[in-house]
This record gives structure tokens, C-alpha cells and sequence, in this order.
């Protein structure tokens, strides 16, 4: 339970209180249960596009995205609006590493923000209304379980960080339990197409990972949040071009 406890403590804004000491290792463990809360997080997300059905799709779009927002806390925004500043142009891993420690947002990281939206936007738009709700559900699972999947297969390029626990600490169980649990999802709600989705969703985030770590030697915190952001347009894209 504690585990769980933090990992919706750190992806939503949802009141949870830990009464139980947390050790480092358990940040790791919390990951196990990241694709469960996004499936929490997919839920609150089509309960709300249901409730508003009757509202024309572009304003009903736009809701979705901001309901996303604030159960987020808007916490992988502000990883992919710092990873879009730093990874900007031609710099070095210091450079890098340096910039995403401040927390001032650049035009580049501004414009990413933007840019995301609009992209986010249309595709949800352009969804159809048959299979919307499941989408939304798929989008939020998928994109938590990016998250583990970054902190497996990475290190952790600072000596210290907010991402560094979660990535150290990541073990095998987090990520084989999680994968067999992402793709049992897409089974479940889409049948076989489902796992064609997923299968293709995979790409930009595997694409994402590796430019990481040939960039900085692994994934911090704010390229974890990215990750996250890059995983739900994927799977809305790919959700779009299937049907």
C-alpha cells in the first residue's frame, strides 16, 4: 500500500498521506503501480468527457486537456517545457544538465508547451467518438508506464536529483509485472488492434529514450516527464491513424 500511496502521491494531486517511513529503495518499488494510476488518471479523464458529452468535440477537447493538467499537478509539462530548453541546439552535457536545474522556462520551452497542446488538440478531436473514452484510458496507462520503462533501461546522469531514487531503484519486477499489465490493458479494451497500438506507441518513446542517453549518458527527472508527455501523443497519433 505504501508503495502505491507514493506513486499517486507523485503523479497526481490527489490528498494521500504516507504515514509510513519511505526508504529510497521504495521509490523504485512505487514504480509497479505507475501504470495503475495512469489507468486511475484515464478514468477521471473519460468520466469527465462522458459528463460533458453533449458539449460540441472542440470545446470538449479542450477540457480533457485541462482536466489532464490539474490531476497532473502539471509535473511532466514542466520536465518536457525543461528538456525542450535544454536539449535546444548544440550543447553540451553540463550545459544540459545545467539547464534543466533551473527553473525558469525559456522560448523554447514555451513553445514546446505550445506546440504540445496543439498537437494534443487535434488528435483528440480528430479521435472518433466510438472509441474516445477508451483512448483516454490507454493514453494515461501508457504514458505512466513510459515512465517506467525510461527508469529501467537508464542511469541516472547526476550525483543527486528528484528523479534519481525512481530510476536507481528500478528492478525487473517494476517493469515485467507493469509491461504485462500495460499490454493485458490494450488487449483488454481494444482486442488485437490493441496491441498494433501498442506495439507502434513503443517507437517515439524508444526513439526519445535512446537521443537521451546518447545526449546526457541516461534519464533525469525532467526528460522522465517528458517521456511521459511523448508517450500520450503517441498513443493518441497512432489511435488516429488506426481507425
Amino acid at each position: 500500500m505504501k508503495n502505491f500511496l507514493i506513486a499517486l502521491q507523485f503523479l497526481t494531486i490527489l490528498p494521500v498521506k504516507i504515514r509510513q517511513d519511505i526508504e529510497e529503495k521504495d521509490f523504485g518499488k512505487s514504480l509497479l503501480f505507475f501504470p495503475v494510476v495512469g489507468v486511475i488518471i484515464g478514468v477521471i479523464l473519460a468520466l469527465s468527457a462522458g459528463t460533458f458529452y453533449f458539449i460540441p468535440k472542440p470545446v470538449l477537447s479542450a477540457l480533457i486537456i485541462i482536466v489532464s493538467v490539474i490531476v497532473s499537478g502539471g509535473i511532466h509539462l514542466d520536465g518536457f517545457a525543461d528538456t525542450c530548453d535544454a536539449f535546444y541546439g548544440q550543447k553540451s552535457k553540463q550545459k544540459i544538465l545545467e539547464i534543466m536545474r533551473d527553473s525558469r522556462i525559456g522560448v523554447m520551452g514555451a513553445a514546446g508547451i505550445v506546440c504540445l497542446f496543439l498537437l494534443k488538440y487535434t488528435l483528440i478531436l480528430s479521435i472518433p467518438e466510438s472509441i474516445l473514452l477508451k483512448s483516454l484510458i490507454l493514453m494515461a496507462a501508457f504514458s505512466r508506464w513510459a515512465m517506467v520503462w525510461g527508469c529501467y533501461i537508464s542511469a541516472y546522469p547526476r550525483q543527486e536529483g528528484k528523479g534519481k531514487y525512481f530510476i536507481e531503484y528500478a528492478g525487473k519486477n517494476e517493469f515485467f509485472m507493469g509491461t504485462f499489465f500495460i499490454i493485458a490493458l490494450f488487449l483488454l479494451l481494444m482486442g488485437l488492434k490493441g496491441v498494433v497500438l501498442f506495439s507502434f506507441s513503443l517507437v517515439p518513446v524508444f526513439l526519445f529514450i535512446n537521443w537521451t542517453k546518447r545526449k546526457i549518458g541516461g534519464m533525469t527527472g525532467d526528460t522522465i516527464g517528458a517521456t511521459s508527455e511523448i508517450a500520450e501523443v503517441g498513443v493518441l497519433f497512432f489511435t488516429v491513424c488506426s481507425y
